[in-house]
């Protein structure tokens, strides 16, 4: 028997009589009937628990990819490589001058948009002035 606390058969066994010769048997029946108690207590919260992730998680919980939420694969240079090898989405509509003037540009280099002023603004403070 290997369970939480790695104890097999005859180490349970011997447990059980050293149990039962400090306890005594006269508070033996005692004891026993409050831990059944605390087990049957204890499978019926888990069963309630079980169920009531079931009713809120719903039936996608069974078909989920757990193996993507493994977090041994969030390796920061796989996730950058990723980033920068993907291919550029496709442009939004409305602004094809944009996009049209960023066809060319190395990745992470567009040019500004019509109107813009690209550079710090003069009127907005480069850093927080109240912090202290």
């Amino acid at each position: 028997m290997n369970g939480l606390f790695n104890v097999n058969g005859g180490e349970l066994v011997v447990i059980l009589l050293v149990l039962a010769l400090v306890v005594g048997p006269d508070r033996l029946p005692q004891y026993a009937e409050q831990l059944a108690r605390f087990v049957r207590g204890a499978r019926d919260y888990a069963r309630k628990a079980k169920e009531r992730v079931d009713e809120e998680v719903g039936e996608g919980l069974g078909e989920l990819d757990w193996s993507s939420l493994d977090p041994r694969q969030y390796d920061p240079r796989r996730i950058v490589r990723d980033a920068l090898l993907d291919p550029e989405p496709a442009p939004l509509p409305g602004r094809a001058g944009a996009a049209a003037a960023a066809v060319g540009a190395p990745r992470g280099l567009r040019a500004p948009a019509a109107g813009v002023v690209s550079g710090p603004r003069p009127d907005v403070t480069p850093f927080d002035d109240e912090a202290t």
